[in-house]
């Protein structure tokens, strides 16, 4: 496969399904859907199937050199918030205290997990965490395919920092990606977020205006915070969600991506998330 000037691939990784997409900057289709591959996940080889399946999504492919970015979905990752302790001098310090915030919150050990974070030792941050041994098949697969990964990020991540500046004040912002709305509660000032949630959505009907607005004001209030008065979202969201509001226990919605949706040209969920925070 010949590269242009200005394209690159983008994965798409979830633990059911993975998805190759090329990106054109300049010219060309904006996005073009390689490949898809869909499979039966594995409790205890979760990892190996993803492996086995991005396999078979490249194995027709003729991508040697090409970069790549990955997207993961967001159950294969964690995120949350870490405060400094009050004597933190060093890198090390702020590492150590949020591994045992990790540990405090999801009962696992840091320790089979790669963390990064927007380190600080003055005030609160967030930090991700990636388990080492998906990093590790998505490495050698990538050795294999003679790929150049560029960056490897969880789905939220690479869509709140593509919208976060479209954020309006009083505003929330969420992503729904099968089934799963990841939810960043942010501070009145718009520019921090005071925590992030995965939340379930109901299937069928259960998931309609009165479950979101009761939803975000549980979770404002368990935050100690004002319930937003919107919530911005992005993905596939409900469609009842994003109707006008005539109740006071619902509370508006407002869908950021509904454009690119709408242009997609019937995407998948896949796609969609493989396309991420992409400027195509």
């Amino acid at each position: 496969m010949r590269r242009a000037i200005g394209q690159s691939l983008r994965i798409g990784v979830s633990g059911f399904a993975v998805s190759l997409l090329r990106v054109s900057r300049w010219r060309g289709e904006p996005v073009t859907v390689l490949a898809e591959h869909a499979f039966a996940p594995s409790g205890e080889h979760p990892f190996d199937a993803i492996a086995n399946a991005l396999r078979a999504l490249l194995g027709e492919q003729e991508a040697g050199g090409w970069p790549v970015s990955i997207v993961l979905a967001d159950d294969l990752t964690r995120l949350w918030r870490v405060v400094p302790p009050p004597d933190a001098a060093r890198l090390a310090d702020i590492e150590a205290a949020a591994g045992f915030r990790f540990q405090s919150l999801y009962g696992e050990s840091p320790s089979a997990w790669q963390i990064s974070g927007d380190w600080s030792a003055t005030q609160p941050f967030f930090a991700a965490a990636v388990p080492r041994a998906l990093l590790a098949v998505l490495g050698k697969v990538a050795e294999e395919f003679k790929l150049h990964i560029v960056g490897i990020e969880p789905h939220f991540i690479t869509a709140y920092n593509r919208w976060r500046r479209g954020l309006k004040p009083g505003a929330w912002f969420g992503l729904v990606h099968d089934h799963l709305l990841t939810l960043a509660a942010v501070e009145a000032d718009g520019k921090s977020i005071r925590a992030i949630r995965a939340l379930p959505i109901p299937a069928g009907q259960g998931a309609d205006q009165y479950w979101l607005g009761q939803t975000l004001k549980r979770e404002a209030l368990l935050l100690d915070m004002e319930a937003p008065e919107l919530l911005q979202v992005c993905g596939a969201a409900p469609a009842a969600w994003s109707k006008p509001v005539t109740n006071p226990a619902h509370i508006a919605c407002a869908v950021l991506d509904q454009s690119q949706l709408a242009s997609s040209g019937g995407l998948s969920t896949m796609a969609l998330m493989a396309r991420g925070g992409s400027a195509a």
